[in-house]
């Protein structure tokens, strides 16, 4: 911990003295290499950015004013989220994270489609992003609405139900759960297996796992500790037996 402080001030040092020299946007951007080399140590920076926030002792944080100014050059981010669009569910303080440092992609019930695919394959092949996380949380509204019966749905507006509908494959095989939250919890977890499966079947995405350039993992936010439940073996993603699409490779 201590060496790596040291070498942040190392390169604010730097920063500042490129500044004085005249340097431009695009020196300064260069004067920053990136802290993730390799996915393993992507999924061990959100999982330590969490540890802080849960514990009460969050960094935040936070770049220069000269640092901010570099960042119009370029940005580097180590992981893209897909998240739901839950006020809730801040991505960037949950894993206390900086300013780019994560891809955020965000809609409700973190539901993969043409858009959300869209921004995946943009972090993948333009800014290199070593790591997809699909991240559901505690209480998400978009699962619990795709759990109401068919006609209720059916009075949601058209855009809600298409949106519901990529959901709700996620709930046919469902357990019968009596307690309510135990049960939000698992059909959570079912979408987010879901999910998983489905953005794996992407070709830019199944590319970028085939030649171990980034993992695919899945994550659950309990709102009330602030603590990421992360599944990442295969045994964690894997779908209830007949479930829509099969398993696909998640990298190493």
């Amino acid at each position: 911990m201590a060496e790596k402080a040291a070498l942040t001030r190392q390169v604010e040092e730097l920063v500042l003295e490129a500044v004085r020299r005249g340097a431009s946007m695009a020196d300064i951007a260069a004067l920053r290499d990136p802290d993730i080399c390799n996915p393993d140590d992507a999924v061990e920076a959100l999982q330590r950015g969490n540890e802080r926030f849960f514990s009460g002792k969050a960094r935040r944080p936070e770049a220069s004013a000269n640092e901010r100014r570099a960042q119009i050059m370029s940005q580097t981010p180590f992981a893209v989220v897909l998240a739901c669009s839950d006020s809730r569910v801040p991505v960037e303080v949950v894993f206390d994270q900086g300013l780019g440092d994560l891809f955020i992609v965000r809609v409700a019930g973190h539901v993969v489609e043409s858009a959300t695919l869209g921004s995946i394959e943009y972090a993948i092949a333009h800014l290199k992003c070593q790591l997809l996380v699909v991240m559901g949380h505690e209480g998400c509204g978009a699962v619990k609405a795709a759990m109401l019966p068919e006609d209720e749905v059916a009075g949601e507006p058209e855009h809600v139900r298409d949106l519901l509908g990529r959901v709700r494959p996620a709930l046919v095989n469902m357990p019968q759960i009596r307690d309510n939250k135990a049960r939000m919890r698992e059909a959570v977890l079912h979408n987010v297996r879901l999910q998983v499966a489905r953005v794996g079947e992407n070709p830019t995405v199944r590319g970028a796992v085939d030649q171990q350039k980034m993992r695919v993992i899945g994550a659950y936010y309990e709102i009330g500790s602030g603590a990421v439940e992360f599944l990442i073996t295969d045994e964690d993603l894997a779908l209830e037996p007949g479930g829509d699409p099969p398993p696909v490779p998640r990298g190493r």
